[in-house]
């Protein structure tokens, strides 16, 4: 198991009530594979999860990308601008 840090930034805090959380995934958890264990956790997240941005240890990630040990990840709502 890893133990990572998650921190959670605008709207997605709103919808958490926290700033950050620490959760034990098992070896070898894509990206996409948190944001299920996360929706299952946090209902309220579900369908922003789907759109939601993920950096992991300050680099964006995608999906498939796997989550190393003692990893720092940060979730951003889609942002849009003009």
């Amino acid at each position: 198991m890893n133990q990572i840090k998650i921190l959670f930034f605008a709207s997605i805090r709103d919808k958490v009530g926290t700033k950050s959380a620490e959760m034990n995934i098992p070896n070898g958890m894509t990206v996409s594979q948190l944001k299920e264990k996360l929706g299952e956790q946090y209902p309220q997240l579900k369908d922003a999860l789907k759109s939601t941005l993920v950096s992991v240890n300050r680099e964006y990630a995608f999906d498939d990308a796997f989550i190393p040990a003692d990893a720092e990840l940060a979730l951003f709502p889609p942002v849009s601008g003009g």
